[in-house]
């Protein structure tokens, strides 16, 4: 009998609470506050903190921090607003840091 592959998941390092999708992946090439981060479209089983202004890298974005819905570990940040016309793709996205998850069914 055949073994059911379900889909490649990331989930948060604490806890292993399933928190997004490899195909949801934009891009691995992102720097979060503790290293290498990916650009995911979508993020689930997450809360998302209060909106704040930070400087980054790439300009003034308006952002939020994104914590596992289970153990609270923060685990990145959502793109909410980006005031440079060149990093407007990133509105609305997830940056995980990839210190803080783990692979899952892979």
């Amino acid at each position: 009998m055949a073994e059911i592959i379900g889909p490649r998941l990331y989930s948060c390092c604490n806890c292993k609470n399933e928190v997004a999708l490899h195909d949801d992946i934009i891009s691995k090439a992102f720097q979060g506050r503790n290293g290498r981060a990916f650009l995911f479209s979508h993020a689930m089983n997450i809360v998302v903190g209060p909106k704040e202004d930070r400087q980054l890298m790439t300009g003034l974005h308006t952002v939020a921090d994104v914590h596992c819905c289970d153990c609270r570990e923060v685990l990145g940040w959502k793109y909410e607003r980006a005031y440079e016309e060149t990093q407007k793709y990133k509105e609305g996205k997830f940056v995980l840091e990839k210190s803080k998850i783990v692979k899952d069914n892979w």
